[in-house]
């Protein structure tokens, strides 16, 4: 059974938690028993579950893109006011 990243299992809700956890020991316990036929689809089902969180930490990134960009226009801004300013001292 492969584990999604920490980052995307911090992202699902509870009752997505709760249904993944449920489903890595099902899928623990059918690979115990060699049934890696029933394995292929509880991980395709695990797969499925997490793709809403996968899209929460994408947007996650997204948003953090945007406020750096924000920021860094910010900071450009208040560079030009302050060179703008040096210049009226003048």
């Amino acid at each position: 059974m492969r584990h999604c990243s920490v980052q995307v299992r911090g992202l699902l809700t509870r009752d997505e938690l709760d249904r993944y956890n449920a489903l890595i020991d099902v899928g623990h316990y059918l690979e115990a028993q060699d049934r890696y036929d029933l394995v292929h689809t509880v991980q395709k089902e695990i797969d499925i579950l997490i793709l809403p969180a996968i899209e929460r930490l994408k947007e996650k990134s997204r948003q953090r893109d945007r406020d750096t960009e924000e920021y860094l226009r910010r900071k450009e801004i208040e560079r030009q006011m302050a060179l703008l300013e040096a210049e009226d001292e003048e």
